[in-house]
């Protein structure tokens, strides 16, 4: 199954280039799990989930050290049809399709628990699409119900949902609700938002 992210980052600083370019390093771990591909519009990042968010993760709280205000952005996918399966993108971080909403629930919580905090505060707005299935709206409003017992959660807007916090718990929220909700080998996207150093009062 293919999986993968178009990413952009975005600090908000003369030296944009140099913010960008010293947290790319960031992804130097994670080069042999994971096809990278970059033009003048976005980052492609294609691999498994459990190598993309840490991917994400790192990239992003690299750039925020900075201490200026950053943004990033992501259309993250699995599952899609009109991708070709991959190798790089072989996993087996997704939920049991024979696993009930509740398990799903659990275990993600148990995933976010034991996320290790990396002493980055961010925040996060992300929306949830599961494409293709009759329940897709069973599998959102579980996927909220998580979210409010997550620990992250901050609060509802339209059309997404807050997340705040260490961006360690945060990413693992957000891998877990791409992960565990939605049928495993279906299609299931992801748009997300994410902000560090923000002027802007709460």
């Amino acid at each position: 199954m293919f999986s993968g992210a178009q990413i952009s980052l975005y600090p908000m600083a003369d030296d944009f280039v140099g913010v960008i370019l010293s947290a790319l390093g960031a992804l130097d771990p994670y080069r042999d799990r994971l096809r990278i591909e970059t033009d003048d519009i976005s980052t492609l990042l294609v691999g498994p989930p459990e190598v993309l968010f840490p991917a994400m993760r790192d990239l992003f709280v690299a750039a925020a050290q900075a201490g200026k205000h950053v943004t990033f952005s992501a259309a993250i996918s699995r599952g899609c049809p009109g991708e070709p399966d991959e190798a790089i993108c072989n996993t087996n971080a997704l939920a049991d399709p024979l696993e009930p909403l509740a398990v799903r629930q659990a275990t993600a919580h148990a995933a976010v628990a034991s996320a290790a905090a990396t002493g980055q505060s961010i925040a996060a707005q992300f929306s949830l699409y599961v494409m293709g299935t009759g329940q897709h709206m069973d599998e959102i409003y579980g996927c909220i119900d998580f979210l409010k017992s997550s620990g992250v959660f901050d609060r509802s807007k339209h059309f997404c949902s807050v997340l705040r916090g260490d961006a360690g718990p945060v990413f693992a929220t957000l891998a877990e609700a791409f992960c565990r909700f939605g049928p495993p080998e279906g299609h299931v996207t992801i748009d997300l938002t994410v902000s560090a150093n923000s002027p802007t009062a709460r």
